[in-house]
């Protein structure tokens, strides 16, 4: 046996001269920052907010459904012969014509509960609406439609302080004694409006004046806006800012 020992390393191959005089100096590169603190909350809080949105619009989007739905089974064309009868219609406000006259929609409704006083569908008919400004009181222009339609004056009775459909529908209750009425506007306001006034303790149906095409593109995508408002009132209890004395709807108002 050869006692020779084996070195156990190899010696490196010498580097080659002209390599090192072509071989580029090393360039520092700082590590990649991930963002401040106040850009990963910012990225953080638009996300939460995204999130909180989309959510938002499909509560109120299944919301909408079902007040849709809900009420399909409570609305009639203003045409139909089998409505229920009730004491009292309940014409909510439309907005005015720059003469004071009665918009196309508001006409409409008048005229859809004059047809119903007419043919023994209600003995009532409580117009409410928006007289906020002398300039401004479209629940008179109501009455004065109605009774050029055939309906005795002494049978209209005025909400003044009808400023929305939640005001109209409490003030019916609480100021006007209603339990159960006739609920006479356009059909994409009735769900809405039968909503409304069903959780306030008035029992409804509703009558659908569509008497003519109208543009309802804003109206249908502005009862969104409106159901949302409607929500957060529920769950706030809200009441008018206006209540008032009680009205008896079977005695005669003075004018």
């Amino acid at each position: 046996m050869s006692t020779t020992s084996h070195h156990k390393y190899v010696a490196a191959r010498a580097a080659q001269v002209g390599a090192a005089r072509t071989q580029r100096p090393l360039v520092y590169h700082p590590p990649a920052q991930r963002g401040t603190i106040f850009g990963r909350f910012l990225r953080r809080f638009t996300l939460l907010a995204l999130a909180l949105v989309s959510l938002f619009i499909l509560l109120l989007a299944a919301y909408k459904f079902w007040v849709d739905s809900d009420a399909l089974t409570v609305t009639y064309n203003y045409d139909n012969p089998t409505i229920p009868a009730r004491h009292a219609a309940i014409v909510f406000g439309a907005g005015l014509t720059a003469g004071g006259g009665p918009s196309p929609m508001l006409y409409d409704r008048v005229a859809a509960a004059a047809d119903l006083y007419l043919n023994n569908k209600v003995e009532k008919l409580l117009m409410t609406g928006d007289n906020s400004t002398v300039t401004h009181n479209e629940v008179e222009a109501m009455r004065k439609t109605a009774v050029q339609l055939g309906v005795p004056d002494e049978d209209i009775v005025l909400d003044y302080a009808g400023f929305n459909t939640w005001d109209s529908c409490y003030r019916a209750r609480e100021i006007f004694g209603l339990t159960s009425a006739t609920l006479v506007t356009q059909r994409f306001h009735l769900p809405r409006a039968l909503h409304t006034c069903s959780y306030l303790g008035v029992r409804s149906i509703g009558v659908a004046a569509d008497r003519q095409p109208y543009n309802t593109e804003y109206n249908e995508l502005r009862e969104y806006i409106a159901l949302a408002g409607t929500a957060a009132r529920i769950v706030t209890n809200d009441k008018p800012h206006f209540l008032g004395e009680k009205v008896d709807i079977d005695e005669p108002q003075e004018r």
